[in-house]
């Protein structure tokens, strides 16, 4: 069943809002309450209102099974890979080695609250990006096998 020209029209208008807080909060897990996994659930949360605004051939364009299997490979990937990247230094899997090295995520913070550096993480943040992604395609990927069963049937 396809919704009226205002409820697809508003669904496209706010799919990017709900991608961009998704970020947001994927970004900022470290720091505040989320984190990867409730940053990617918000991030599915856009596709799953296109879905409901949507017919199934329609949103099947738009959102690939493919592309989303993709996704979900490339987070689980880029944390196992980050998980793995202490055994290089010599240090214990998940070693969080990124910590006060002055670098893109470790930035050296003086004892007490963090003012909101989102560069002081270490190796968090990135193990937060790799969650968002997987939960993303993952939950996309769930809503989209769960919907096919919704297709019309042809007479």
């Amino acid at each position: 069943m396809k919704m009226t020209k205002i409820v697809r029209t508003t669904a496209d208008v706010f799919y990017p809002f709900c991608l961009a807080f998704g970020l947001y909060v994927v970004m900022h897990g470290h720091l505040t309450p989320g984190g990867g996994f409730q940053g990617g659930a918000v991030m599915a949360t856009g596709a799953a209102l296109l879905i409901v605004a949507r017919s199934y051939e329609d949103i099947t364009g738009r959102l690939r099974k493919g592309v989303l299997k993709v996704c979900e490979a490339t987070g689980l990937m880029l944390f196992l890979l980050a998980g793995l990247s202490g055994l290089l230094k010599g240090l214990p899997f998940m070693a969080n080695w990124l910590t006060q090295t002055g670098g893109w995520v470790g930035k050296v913070m003086e004892f007490g609250p963090n003012g909101g550096e989102l560069a002081t993480g270490g190796l968090i943040p990135l193990l937060n990006v790799g969650v968002g992604i997987e939960v993303l395609g993952g939950l996309s990927i769930i809503l989209l096998y769960m919907i096919s069963g919704t297709k019309e049937k042809k007479p």
